[in-house]
């Protein structure tokens, strides 16, 4: 009696796929923590996460640009050094002044990749208009801050226009600048090819 398991397919070769790019895109994010330094008008750090945010929405589209950054967090949460200068586990996620930021990152991912994609599936290319970039970016940032905000205002016990101030607009250059690197990484192909 001869078991042939060769032809067994357990999990198809593009889940395969799109789960081993949402696993290296949540450790993209995470390499994107360690640049990280404090924000003198913020308990918030400036870091690069929430470029692998962009990243992920755009390159992966939104499910699974959601699904990593749902990655991401459990890496986080388990251990892994994943979160702003190298910090990790449940507790960071947990009511901490930054854990309305971090809740926030499958959420805008999901809808960066949306409204870049124009839909739920994921196209064969990465759109190539920058005003529907730039778009996609400033509604997840828009989402990342409320999170965020929200959640700092409570734990802080401040008022949301203290919140808005410390927690949002203190960091509206740097996302600027995110938002710049993620249009240079999506469009770089392009670029080169000119």
């Amino acid at each position: 009696m001869s078991t042939d398991t060769a032809s067994v397919e357990l999990v198809g070769e593009e889940t395969a796929e799109n789960v081993a790019r949402a696993a290296l895109l949540a450790a993209l994010t995470g390499a994107f923590a360690y640049v990280s330094f404090p924000n003198p008008v913020s308990p918030a750090p400036v870091s690069l996460q929430v470029l692998g945010v962009f990243l992920a929405g755009l390159l992966l589209g939104p499910v699974w640009g959601g699904v990593s950054m749902a990655l991401y967090l459990a890496a986080g949460a388990v251990g892994a050094p994943v979160f702003a200068g190298g910090s990790a586990g449940v507790a960071v996620l947990w009511i901490q002044p930054t854990s309305g930021y971090l809740w926030s990152y499958p959420v805008a991912a999901l809808l960066v990749g949306a409204i870049a994609h124009g839909g739920l599936q994921l196209r064969e290319s990465v759109p190539r208009s920058i005003p529907r970039l730039v778009g996609a970016m400033v509604v997840g940032t828009a989402v990342i801050y409320a999170f965020g905000v929200g959640v700092m205002s409570f734990v802080l016990d401040m008022t949301l226009q203290k919140a808005f101030l410390a927690g949002a607009a203190a960091f509206i250059p740097a996302e600027a600048f995110k938002i710049a690197a993620a249009i240079g990484v999506v469009r770089s192909d392009q670029i080169v090819a000119e």
